[in-house]
């Protein structure tokens, strides 16, 4: 171990006498040592992480524009709803396909057509057609077409009376600049959906006028739900919903967490002998709850189901999609952790009462240790601070793609109002180009947030650490320092010397898990490809490399929980902190091993029950009818609900590691304090002498509780 650690923590005052980095006024300071600045290159390296972001994120303000996740493209390359389009679309936000035959062929195999090139134009509602007569929807008005947007608007897009001879005959031939409304459609996510069900009487109509034969194959549903239900484009609505949702975020995933971790802390100070069964009994009902809304909305139960279609539609038309494919998923998901829930929490029953000694000697640090109830209020604020923008980034880096011109090789002509005549030369459709670094510029993003939080998160526990381990070491000596400087003091010490260090374990975590995420990822894409193909020994490697990432995964975040403790301690760099910590765990193994991992267990369970109670009014507030109808609707609550779940145990975390940390801190200064003392802790509270001691601890398991 390097020596005792009296000197560092400052139990022998002559050899703190010299320490310049002092706790406490007076200078009888609790954690004194001849601390200096430890991983600088890795602080130099979190310092140019945070220009790459800025600079990344600038590129996505510069470029995005978060209109595009949501609406679509029309004939002109315009994005529907856009204030700044030719001509104005402000409310004209749905995109309608007018050549139905374009759509039929489209879908055609081997055909020249894209659906992309199909000519589209932005209406404010989906057109039918009409009851006793036909209906037509025409170009925007403009060239010899004397009438305004509004004017176009009110007269149901339908200038055809309006039309010269030539420009009738171009229009019978599906040719523009007026095109026959002929089948219905609904509002499918903002694209007009075909259903392939033609009206007899303006079909009627549209053949007593001389018009082209149209095709009425089921194929022109197919394609156009083919469009609207690709992965690219429900990823785009995934993305557009964390968007529309950022009041959930603010209430669910931002207030609500605090107080109910506050509430928590307290009700630990208070109430600790109840806690652990309070605790376990309220995750089994926050999970029941929330798998029944998951229920609910996947139209298992009740008659509120997630629906594709915005606004009203024909009863008897149903129409499916992703997004509720992965909702029944998730359901499906939640009814077996439900039941994983409820078995493992009776299993557990016996040994709750091992973690209530080590939680009431927690409380007691709370008590004496004031400021560690409000300090997780200061990386909160910080974490509030830059999700705020890296989430305004996000939609902006993911809308960052250009609108170019199909380069598409269709023979097609359509009328021309400018030219006044029909142009065969500019046929092409309008689609969103996206290039490679757009993709990389994404996963640096979501990198860079993964690694952001668990820095902030390691500074928390880092300074909590120090307060803790200045309770321990100094009992009864400044008592009256405690309260409220040990917290400013060790906050003090992190800034000025171990910022590097913490920069480096939470670099450690964040490249571990991406790099799972990235196997993750080629796992899944090679068994996609080649599912009929893949061999046992393929498919026991993938889940053996999956298996040992994970515990690598597990093991890191322990061991660098412990390491932000003895960095805290003793000024240590990342590397030696780690193995201080974990040559004192492995000393003392047997005897705090079943506490610890059970006080674990308990704290995990209660940072789940403020996730999923925040995930919980997450679906009640996106029931509403704000996020249920026009434009704030949103395509699936799964997205917000999880992003939601994500910020609440993220905030939980961040007020939980008072708790945490203060066990842990207490553990390993009780490990080292008996290493010194023959196995006899000389400061160790009484409560947690007695639950940390072998012979008590196995008496009490093996006579029950």
């Amino acid at each position: 171990m390097g020596g005792p650690l009296g000197a560092i923590i400052g139990r022998y005052p002559s050899a703190a006498a010299g320490g310049d980095d002092e706790l406490g006024g007076g200078g009888a300071g609790i954690i004194h040592h001849n601390r200096r600045c430890r991983d600088i290159a890795f602080l130099v390296i979190f310092a140019a992480f945070w220009v790459a972001m800025i600079v990344n994120s600038s590129f996505g303000f510069n470029q995005g524009n978060p209109l595009r996740l949501t609406y679509e493209l029309d004939y002109k390359g315009n994005i529907c709803g856009d204030k700044l389009g030719d001509p104005n679309l402000h409310e004209l936000d749905v995109r309608y396909w007018m050549n139905p035959n374009q759509v039929y062929q489209s879908g055609l195999k081997n055909s020249k057509v894209n659906l992309a090139d199909a000519k589209a134009i932005c209406l404010m509602e989906c057109p039918n057609p009409a009851v006793d007569g036909l209906n037509f929807i025409c170009d925007y008005p403009e060239g010899d077409i004397r009438l305004s947007v509004d004017d176009w608007i009110n007269r149901d897009y339908d200038y055809f009376e309006f039309l010269t001879p030539d420009m009738r005959n171009s229009s019978l031939q599906l040719q523009g600049p007026c095109y026959p409304v002929i089948f219905p459609t609904v509002n499918v996510y903002w694209s007009c959906q075909f259903i392939a069900r033609a009206s007899n009487v303006s079909l009627k109509h549209w053949q007593q006028m001389g018009g082209v034969s149209i095709d009425e194959n089921i194929l022109i549903d197919k394609t156009v739900h083919k469009a609207i239900d690709s992965r690219s484009a429900v990823l785009k609505r995934y993305i557009a919903d964390i968007g529309k949702s950022w009041p959930v975020f603010i209430v669910c995933g931002g207030i609500l967490p605090v107080f109910l971790s506050v509430i928590w802390l307290l009700m630990i100070r208070y109430f600790v002998a109840a806690m652990t069964w309070i605790t376990v009994v309220l995750f089994n009902v926050l999970v029941i709850s929330v798998t029944m809304f998951c229920y609910i909305k996947a139209g298992w139960i009740g008659s509120d189901p997630l629906t594709v279609v915005i606004g009203e539609s024909d009863p008897y038309v149903h129409i499916s999609g992703r997004e509720i494919s992965h909702l029944h998923t998730v359901t499906i998901f939640m009814t077996a952790v439900m039941i994983i829930a409820f078995l493992s929490s009776i299993a557990i029953v016996r040994r709750i009462l091992i973690a209530t000694p080590v939680l009431k000697v927690a409380a007691k640090v709370i008590g004496e240790v004031q400021a560690l109830i409000v300090f997780p209020l200061v990386p909160f604020f910080i974490l509030a601070i830059f999700y705020m923008f890296w989430f305004a980034a996000t939609l902006h880096l993911f809308s960052s793609g250009q609108v170019v011109r199909n380069d598409c090789n269709i023979d097609c002509c359509s009328y021309d109002l400018k030219l006044g005549k029909v142009n065969c030369d500019n046929c092409c459709g309008y689609s969103i180009h996206y290039t490679p670094h757009i993709s990389i510029a994404i996963l640096f993003h979501l990198f860079g947030c993964y690694w952001a939080t668990q820095f902030f998160l390691a500074c928390s526990s880092t300074v909590i650490a120090g307060s803790v381990a200045s309770y321990y070491w100094a009992r009864g000596e400044i008592s009256h320092d405690i309260p409220f400087l040990t917290v400013v003091s060790s906050l003090k010490r992190l800034m000025r010397y171990s910022l590097g260090s913490v920069a480096l374990g939470s670099l450690v975590v964040s490249i571990v898990e991406w790099v799972r995420f990235i196997l993750e990822c080629l796992r899944r894409k090679l068994k996609f490809v080649g599912s009929a193909r893949e061999s046992c020994f393929g498919k026991a490697a993938s889940s053996s490399s999956e298996c040992c990432l994970g515990c690598i995964d597990w093991t890191l975040k322990s061991v660098n929980r412990n390491a932000y403790i003895m960095i805290a301690i003793t000024g240590k760099g990342f590397h030696k902190a780690s193995v201080l910590a974990t040559g004192l765990i492995m000393k003392n193994i047997l005897r705090i091993g079943k506490v610890n991992v059970i006080g674990d267990v308990i704290l995990f369970l209660g940072k789940l029950c403020v996730s999923l109670f925040c995930a919980l009014f997450a679906f009640l507030m996106l029931d509403t009818h704000k996020y249920k109808s026009a434009h704030n609707k949103i395509s699936s609550p799964l997205i917000p609900v999880l992003v939601t779940w994500a910020l609440g145990y993220i905030v939980a975390k961040l007020f939980f590691a008072v708790v945490e940390m203060s066990i842990d801190t207490i553990i390993l200064s009780f490990c080292q304090d008996a290493e010194e003392h023959q196995g006899n802790a000389h400061y160790a509270p009484p409560l947690l002498m007695e639950t940390l001691d072998e012979q008590s601890d196995l008496q009490r398991l093996t006579q029950g509780p």
